[in-house]
């Protein structure tokens, strides 16, 4: 039997956290969720909800992990012997399974992006073009499945080496990389001609979206880019040794997901504006107006493969935590087993996600209360599992923890101020956003 896999650095812990918080959330999704929820009042309630809500939340999962030592299910099944708290690591699992079987359907999309921006296989230009390339690849059943086999096939890879070998190692070239790349392209975004329309946008407040609907949006926007409420934080924190210092890589992995949630809002809506296109395309934002956006500017085909790389990144990096939730609990403690449980519960992944697939295309007629198949399993699990999971984590944390187990893991002047937070704040203003917002529904 292997020893338990660690993280090298806490470098590397760091960046493996904030990746699987960035990911499609922070690139894919929160611009269009700005953008349809009014940019800078969706903004500032994302801002609100990841420092007031979410790190709290992320720091009970770090405190779970690490105190644990063990995957989601067995961690909290120690720290609280005899009783049934251990199901928050199984809707973890259920959530982060769910989650990536049609974010991987997004990752193929990405692969037939970056593919055909390579290849200079375009044959179009413009808004109308890139629509029907768009709706060509979502609705076509072979293109839509094979790119959804290639991204696991990627994400399986890296998970079945390891902490170490695979996801920390894959997280430290990544994410400076997707550092670097967001910089070029936000510079580029705000020296266009008219620029500053979509900076107003996304900066300065129109408070008529100011809804209970817009709340719950930017709530589970928090929870999904955070990865809180899916036991993916508690699983890679399970691997830490005990002298990383949780408060701070918290607080680390939190700012680092506002700023590059941010720097995707000024790479993408000055863009927008200036060329004249509307902010609110939804999830087809970065697949439709982007390239459209690319066409019109100075070695735009240059900044168009950036883009794609980055995306690509950006969805490996969150698609490796989500795999490893579950791979960590089918592997228990007999870890030579690693790769088989990667590749098994990819396959199993892989089946629970072709709906999704193929839900613009041949199951286009299909509808879940009034839903696609994939956009029903995006809310099932950003504005249900997540909200829920998140809260059953804060109660778990708050009230069950021993005080003791939390002395050890956090400092006296942290402790204080999270206690009151994760007790009292933290479970009612989830409880009140979730329920006002399902009503609005």
């Amino acid at each position: 039997m292997k020893n338990r896999d660690q993280w090298q650095s806490k470098m590397g812990f760091v960046l493996a956290a904030a990746g699987s918080a960035i990911g499609l959330g922070a690139i894919w999704k929160f611009p269009y969720m700005a953008g349809t929820n009014g940019g800078s009042v969706f903004l500032l309630l994302f801002i609100i909800s990841t420092l007031g809500i979410g790190l709290p939340i992320l720091l009970a999962e770090f405190v779970i992990g690490r105190k644990g030592q063990r995957d989601a299910v067995s961690s909290i099944k120690r720290l609280a012997p005899g009783k049934q708290w251990q199901g928050i690591g199984w809707l973890g699992v259920m959530i982060s399974l769910i989650i990536l079987s049609f974010y991987s359907v997004v990752g193929g999309w990405i692969i037939s992006y970056l593919v055909r921006s390579i290849s200079m296989s375009f044959e179009g230009t413009g808004e109308d073009f890139y629509n029907r390339l768009f709706e060509t690849v979502i609705s076509n059943p072979f293109e839509a499945l094979i790119g959804q086999a290639i991204f696991l096939l990627l994400t399986i890879w890296i998970v079945s080496g390891g902490i170490k070998g695979g996801i920390e190692r894959a997280n430290k070239w990544m994410m400076p990389l997707l550092f670097i790349f967001f910089i070029i392209l936000a510079v580029r975004s705000i020296t266009l001609d008219g620029a500053i329309e979509g900076l107003k946008f996304l900066f300065v407040p129109d408070w008529s979206y100011l809804t209970w609907s817009t709340a719950l949006s930017a709530l589970g926007q928090a929870f999904f880019t955070l990865s809180v409420g899916s036991a993916a934080m508690m699983t890679y924190a399970s691997y830490l040794s005990a002298e990383q210092k949780l408060g701070q890589s918290a607080l680390s992995v939190s700012l680092m997901n506002i700023v590059i949630s941010i720097l995707a809002g000024i790479v993408i809506f000055p863009a927008v504006f200036s060329l004249g296109f509307s902010p609110n395309e939804g999830p087809g934002l970065v697949f439709i107006i982007l390239p459209a956006v690319f066409d019109q500017i100075v070695f735009g085909s240059f900044f168009l493969i950036i883009f794609f790389i980055l995306l690509l990144f950006a969805t490996l990096t969150s698609s490796m935590s989500m795999l490893e939730i579950a791979v960590a609990i089918g592997i228990r403690e007999k870890y030579e087993n690693r790769k088989k449980a990667a590749w098994l519960i990819g396959l199993i992944t892989f089946v629970i996600g072709i709906p999704s697939a193929l839900s613009f295309g041949i199951l286009s007629d299909v509808s879940i209360a009034g839903y696609s198949i994939f956009d029903f399993a995006d809310m099932i699990t950003s504005k249900i599992g997540m909200p829920i999971g998140a809260f059953l984590v804060a109660i778990f944390a708050g009230y069950v923890l021993k005080k003791q187990d939390l002395q050890n893991e956090l400092n006296p002047q942290v402790l204080a101020t999270w206690r009151i937070l994760i007790r009292y704040i933290v479970p009612i203003a989830i409880a009140f956003i979730f329920i006002q917002g399902l009503a609005s529904l």
